[in-house]
């Protein structure tokens, strides 16, 4: 075929006629005879035919259809002409469901995926740390669900306590340096008990320097005398905070952490140093106190509805300092008044050593040893009142 020589393409509606044309056909080359639609020219004899579609149903608008992404190509044949709309204006056909669920689901199901793993349960809710635990605490969780986060030492740290209150009284009867031994043990447990109640442990250095002023306290108390105990103990107190000042700020810590250890140090020695006061006070007022809070711990824990554990304590007290009261010279009265007043001091102080979820630790040094602390101002002013 000459290069020169062109033939129309010119597609007929008619039926094919099967004529081959060219040099390839195997017959002479006729320039009358027309090419028609499905014979095969020179440029098709690599391009393969597409055999006609059937209608496509209503399930294949999900498929790609090869007919129309061969369009334009210039070899494939276009689907016939039939009765059926083609796939694109089926996918588009109203239904009773909305348009974007048409085209939200596959053609081919996706497997369905399996139960979702039930995730194990974690461990116990835990303390506080400053290692990093992002966990919540169980006061917290106690204030997420309504409940108090307070709970009382119990029956062991009340016995501790009426032990040791049994001690300042026979301490108190015998004479001062008697007394000196369980006020000395009653000042350690105090500064280790404040120190652990406010989450600070180990605080060796903070324990030993609330502790330390309180044996100064002591010895300022047997070098001024009972007569001086204010001043004493008031004079002890301000050199403390001044020495306890000096050392937080000669700390490297950080800012948060030394103003949290400049307060707990603080309240610790006040603490301690208040304690003090059983030497400043009057003999027979440190002997009913002692007994006065013996009884009130021992009667709050007894597992009684709140107001009336409150109630019941507060009897116990005034009783326990009617009974010591016998022994002494302050009388019935100024007995159970003393022991009274005891007795709210004490029940005070075992409020504030059941604060917060407290640990066992705490129990058993903060809830042993405030009782006997708080107690003091009573037991000083109502001893000088009453003597």
């Amino acid at each position: 075929m000459s290069s020169d020589q062109q033939y129309p393409y010119e597609p007929q509606a008619g039926p094919p006629t099967g004529a081959q044309t060219g040099p390839q056909g195997g017959q002479p080359y006729d320039p009358h005879v027309t090419q028609t639609w499905q014979g095969q020219t020179w440029d098709t004899q690599y391009q393969p035919t597409v055999q006609p579609q059937a209608p496509v149903s209503y399930d294949t608008a999900y498929l790609p259809q090869q007919g129309y992404e061969t369009y334009g190509t210039g070899g494939h044949q276009l689907p016939p002409e039939t009765g059926s709309r083609p796939a694109y204006e089926t996918a588009y056909e109203p239904t009773h469901q909305p348009a974007y669920e048409t085209y939200a689901a596959p053609s081919q199901e996706a497997p369905s995926a399996g139960p979702e793993p039930v995730p194990e349960p974690g461990p116990a809710y835990s303390a506080p740390t400053t290692s990093g635990n992002t966990r919540i605490t169980d006061a917290q969780r106690a204030r997420a669900e309504g409940r108090s986060p307070v709970i009382a030492p119990g029956m062991q740290p009340a016995a501790l306590t009426a032990l040791l209150g049994a001690l300042l009284a026979g301490g108190a009867a015998v004479g001062s340096y008697a007394l000196l031994v369980p006020l000395v043990l009653l000042q350690a447990v105090t500064a280790a008990g404040w120190f652990r109640l406010n989450g600070m442990w180990p605080a060796r250095q903070g324990i030993a320097l609330a502790f330390l002023g309180g044996v100064v306290a002591d010895a300022a108390l047997f070098a001024a005398g009972r007569e001086h105990a204010p001043a004493a103990i008031i004079g002890t107190l301000g050199v403390w905070v001044l020495l306890t000042l000096v050392l937080q700020l000669r700390s490297h810590a950080d800012p948060d952490e030394r103003m949290y250890g400049l307060m707990a140090t603080v309240a610790s020695a006040a603490l301690a140093i208040l304690a003090a006061g059983h030497l400043g006070a009057e003999p027979d007022a440190v002997v009913v106190g002692g007994v006065a809070v013996a009884a009130a711990t021992l009667a709050r824990a007894v597992p009684l509805p709140g107001p009336a554990s409150v109630l019941v304590a507060l009897l116990a007290a005034a009783g326990g300092g009617i009974a010591a009261g016998q022994f002494t010279d302050l009388g019935a009265s100024g007995a159970a008044l003393l022991g009274l007043g005891a007795g709210v001091c004490a029940l005070i102080g075992l409020r504030v050593a059941s604060y917060d979820y407290p640990s066992r630790f705490v129990h058993m040094t903060a809830g042993v040893a405030l009782p006997l602390t708080a107690a003091v101002p009573a037991v000083y002013l109502l001893g000088r009142a009453l003597a």
